[in-house]
C-alpha cells in the first residue's frame, strides 16, 4: 500500500467572475491531469480559516488555540514544550477613517514596512519581543505578556480597535512612519490542547510558504519545511513520498483570491496541474482538496461546501456531503 499525497488547494472555491463569462477560475482551469487522475469527486463542509479546516481534517476536532499560537510555532517562534509566550499575527493594513483597511497588495511597500517595524521594536523590548516575517510584509510576533486583546482579523475591513499600552504605542509608531500603515495584530493568543493527528496517517511531512499550515502539522508533531516557491515543493514532496506521506500546500491560490485577480488565480491551478503531471504521473493515492472559497470578486473568505478529487474511490454517492471529521479516515481506509 502506496504512501498519500494531500495537495490543498487553498481558497481554490470562488464566486462565478464576469471577467471568466460567469464561471469559476477552476472551472475554466486547463488542469488535464487533477480532471483525468483524480475522476472521484466528493464534497465536504469548509470552514471560515484555513487553520480551522486543517486541524478538523487532520485530526477530527477544531483547534482550542490562536491562529497566531499556531502560526507561531510554523516559524519556529512558539515550542510545544515551553509554550509560555502570546503570539500576535501582523497584517498590512492601511488606517484611515477610522477603520482598518487589511493590504493584500503590500508588495510594493513590504521592505519600507519591515523596515519601519524593526526600527520600532525596540518600544516592546520589556517584553522580549521576537519576530518572522513571511509573505507580503505579514509577520508572527511573540513576547513574554499575558496581554491577549480581541481583534478583527482579515479580509473583512473593520472599525478600527485602539490597543492600550506599549504595543499600541509601538503599532502606532510604525503608522506615522509609514504614513497610515502599519503591521495590525489580530488572532492572537497563547498554545492550547491539541488532539493526536489521525492514526491512519504515515509520519507525515508538510511542504508550504504558509506558517498556518506548517504551525498546524508542528502541533501535531508532524516534520515540516517551509518551501517559499511552488516550483521548488514538488521535487522536496516527490522525494519525501518515498517514504512517508506528504502534506503539499499551493497558498498562492488563496493569495490571488484576495487580490481579486481570477487570471492569476486560473494560472497557479495551471502551474500547479502541471507540475502535478510532470512529479507525481504514477502516484495512486493523491486527494486534491479544498477549505474554504476565495473570491476574486470581493477578495473576501466565502463559507461553503468544497470539492474533494482524489484517485481513491470510497464508494460513496459524489452529491453526498461527507463530514469533514471523518474525511479523511474514509479515503485512507479506500487508498490503494
Amino acid at each position: 500500500m502506496g504512501n498519500t499525497l494531500f495537495v490543498l488547494l487553498d481558497g481554490a472555491e470562488d464566486h462565478p467572475h464576469p471577467l471568466l463569462d460567469g464561471k469559476k477560475p477552476y472551472e475554466v482551469a486547463d488542469m488535464p491531469f487533477l480532471r483525468s487522475k483524480a475522476c472521484h469527486r466528493y464534497t465536504t463542509t469548509g470552514r471560515g480559516y484555513t487553520h480551522l479546516f486543517l486541524n478538523e481534517f487532520f485530526t477530527g476536532h477544531p483547534p482550542e488555540m490562536s491562529r497566531a499560537a499556531i502560526e507561531a510555532m510554523g516559524v519556529g517562534l512558539l515550542d510545544i514544550k515551553d509554550p509560555k509566550r502570546t503570539a500576535y499575527r501582523l497584517s498590512p493594513a492601511e488606517i484611515s477613517g477610522g477603520m482598518i483597511h487589511w493590504s493584500y497588495h503590500a508588495e510594493e511597500f513590504k521592505d519600507r514596512l519591515i523596515e519601519a517595524v524593526n526600527k520600532n521594536l525596540p518600544i516592546l523590548d520589556a517584553y522580549d519581543p521576537q519576530i518572522r516575517y513571511f509573505i507580503g510584509g505579514r509577520a508572527i510576533l511573540t513576547m513574554e505578556s499575558d496581554y491577549v486583546p480581541e481583534l478583527p482579523g482579515p479580509p473583512i475591513d473593520a472599525p478600527l480597535v485602539r490597543i492600550p499600552g506599549d504595543l499600541g504605542r509601538f503599532l502606532r509608531a510604525v503608522w506615522d512612519d509609514m504614513g497610515g500603515i502599519t503591521d495590525y495584530p489580530w488572532g492572537c493568543g497563547k498554545f492550547g490542547r491539541q488532539y493526536g493527528i489521525n492514526p491512519a496517517i504515515n509520519n507525515m511531512k508538510v511542504i508550504s510558504n504558509s506558517p498556518t499550515a506548517l504551525g498546524i502539522c508542528a502541533s501535531l508533531g508532524c516534520d515540516f519545511q517551509f518551501v517559499e516557491k511552488v516550483e521548488d515543493r514538488f521535487p522536496i514532496a516527490q522525494e519525501e513520498l518515498k517514504h512517508r506521506d506528504v502534506f503539499l500546500h499551493i497558498d498562492e491560490v488563496d493569495e490571488y483570491g484576495h487580490q481579486k485577480d481570477p487570471f492569476k488565480k486560473k494560472g497557479i491551478l495551471e502551474l500547479t496541474d502541471k507540475l502535478m503531471s510532470e512529479y507525481f504521473p504514477d502516484e495512486e493515492n493523491i486527494i486534491y482538496f479544498v477549505d474554504h472559497g476565495t473570491s476574486c470578486v470581493t477578495g473576501e473568505h466565502i463559507l461553503m461546501n468544497v470539492p474533494i478529487w482524489t484517485t481513491i474511490d470510497i464508494h460513496r454517492k459524489e452529491d453526498e456531503i461527507l463530514p469533514l471529521k471523518d474525511v479523511v479516515s474514509m479515503l485512507l481506509a479506500n487508498k490503494r
